[in-house]
C-alpha cells in the first residue's frame, strides 16, 4: 500500500490531476463571483419600449412610465417596429397602449387593458423580471396616471367635480394587464437546451483535444508535424459531423422544440461544435497540454457571458465585451432563434465562422513556428527526414 502510494505521488500526471481539480475551483469561483456580481443592481439596463396609440389618457400614461420606471424606457411610434426589435432581442418587453384605451377606461362598465408583449426566446430570468415589471407598470398606471390624470380628463368633459372624482377612483381599480408572449418555450427542459448544448459541446471539445494531443505525442517523430496537423484537422471535421448529428438527433428523439426544423439545428450545431473544437485545440497547439488551463478559463467565462443563464444586459461592461468575442454567445443566440423562434441565425453563423477562421490561422502559425524552432536545433539528416 505504501509503495503504491509513493508510486502514484511520483507520477507527474497525479499532480496534474489534482492541480487541475483545484484550478476548476479557483477559476469558476473567480469568474462566476465577479461575473454575476451586481446583476440585480443592473435592472435599469433592460430595455422596455412603450407604444402609445391612444392620444388622450395614453399620452399621459406613456410619459409617466418613461419617466418613472426603473428600466431603460423609450417610446416607439410603431407597434410593428417594436415587435421586430423585440424579436431581435433589442428589447425585453413592449408596453402597448391600444387606441381604445381611453374609450374603455371612461365607459361606465368598461375595463381598460394595457398589453405587454414578452419574447420568451431568452434566458428564463427575462420572463420572470418582465412579468414582475408588467405588474409594477399596471400598478403605476393605476395609482399615478389614472387617479391623478383621469379626473382632469373627465372634468374637461364637463362632468361635475364630485362625479369626476368618483369616476376616477373607480377607474383606478379597473386597468388590467394583458400579457402576451412570442416565441413561447414549452417547458423548462426546452429552456435549458441552449446552455446544455454549449456546455456539452465545449467540454467534449476540450477533452477530445487533450486526447488528440496525447495521441500526437505518442506518434513522436514517426509522422511529421504537418501530417499530424492535417490528420487532426480531418478527424476534427468528421468528429464534429458525428457529434452534432448525435446531439441534434437526441433533441429530436426527446421531442425538443425545433421552430426552424431539424436540418437547421444540425447544421448550426455542426458549425459551433467545429468552432469550439478549433478554439479549444488552438490553446493546445500554442501551449501543449498546459493549454487546458486556458480552456477551463474559457469554459467558465462563456457560461457566464453567453446569455444562456443570465441575460447579457445585466452583466458588467467588461463581461459584455468579453462575451462579444467568445463563440458561445453566438452559439446560444443562434440556437434560441432556431429552436424557439426569432430572426435567421445568419449573423450568428457568420460570427462563429470568423472565430473559427481566426483559431485555425493561429493554430497553423503555432505549428509552423514550433516546427521551425525544432528544425533549427536538429542536424541536417534529421531535417531531411522531416521533409
Amino acid at each position: 500500500m505504501k509503495n503504491a502510494l509513493q508510486a502514484f505521488m511520483k507520477r507527474p500526471t497525479t499532480w496534474v490531476g489534482m492541480i487541475t481539480a483545484i484550478m476548476f475551483q479557483v477559476i469558476f469561483s473567480v469568474i462566476w463571483m465577479t461575473g454575476y456580481n451586481g446583476v440585480t443592481d443592473r435592472i435599469d439596463q433592460l430595455h422596455i419600449a412603450v407604444v402609445n396609440e391612444d392620444q388622450q389618457m395614453g399620452t399621459q400614461v406613456a410619459s409617466s412610465l418613461v419617466q418613472r420606471l426603473p428600466f431603460n424606457m423609450n417610446e416607439i411610434a410603431s407597434i410593428d417596429e417594436a415587435k421586430q426589435m423585440l424579436d431581435e432581442r433589442e428589447l425585453q418587453m413592449v408596453v402597448w397602449i391600444p387606441a381604445d384605451f381611453s374609450q374603455k377606461a371612461t365607459a361606465a362598465d368598461g375595463t381598460a387593458s394595457i398589453q405587454y408583449i414578452i419574447n420568451e426566446s431568452n434566458p428564463a430570468l427575462i420572463k420572470s423580471i418582465m412579468s414582475g415589471a408588467a405588474a409594477q407598470i399596471t400598478t403605476e398606471v393605476n395609482k399615478q396616471a389614472i387617479a391623478g390624470g383621469i379626473q382632469t380628463v373627465l372634468g374637461n368633459m364637463q362632468l361635475p367635480a364630485e362625479q369626476a372624482g368618483a369616476a376616477a377612483q373607480g377607474l383606478s381599480e379597473r386597468v388590467t394587464s394583458d400579457i402576451q408572449s412570442t416565441n413561447v418555450i414549452k417547458g423548462m427542459n426546452n429552456q435549458m437546451v441552449p446552455m446544455m448544448l454549449v456546455l456539452a459541446s465545449y467540454v467534449g471539445a476540450m477533452i477530445m483535444g487533450m486526447n488528440f494531443e496525447q495521441s500526437a505525442m505518442a506518434l513522436g517523430g514517426s509522422v511529421s508535424k504537418w501530417n499530424r496537423y492535417a490528420a487532426r484537422s480531418i478527424i476534427n471535421v468528421a468528429a464534429a459531423v458525428i457529434i452534432s448529428l448525435v446531439g441534434s438527433s437526441l433533441l429530436a428523439a426527446f421531442g425538443a422544440q425545433m421552430d426552424q426544423g431539424f436540418l437547421h439545428i444540425w447544421m448550426f450545431q455542426l458549425l459551433f461544435v467545429l468552432t469550439f473544437i478549433f478554439v479549444s485545440q488552438m490553446f493546445i497547439y500554442l501551449f501543449g497540454l498546459s493549454g487546458m488551463l486556458f480552456n477551463i478559463i474559457l469554459l467558465s467565462a462563456q457560461l457566464v457571458t453567453s446569455g444562456a443563464i443570465v441575460p447579457r444586459e445585466l452583466l458588467s461592461d467588461f463581461y459584455i465585451k468579453l462575451g462579444d468575442i467568445l463563440p458561445a454567445t453566438y452559439a446560444v443566440e443562434g440556437t434560441m432563434n432556431i429552436l424557439f423562434g426569432g430572426p435567421a441565425a445568419t449573423g450568428d453563423a457568420l460570427a462563429l465562422s470568423m472565430v473559427a477562421a481566426a483559431a485555425i490561422a493561429i493554430s497553423t502559425l503555432a505549428v509552423a513556428v514550433k516546427r521551425k524552432a525544432v528544425l533549427q536545433h536538429q542536424p541536417k539528416a534529421a531535417i531531411a527526414s522531416h521533409k
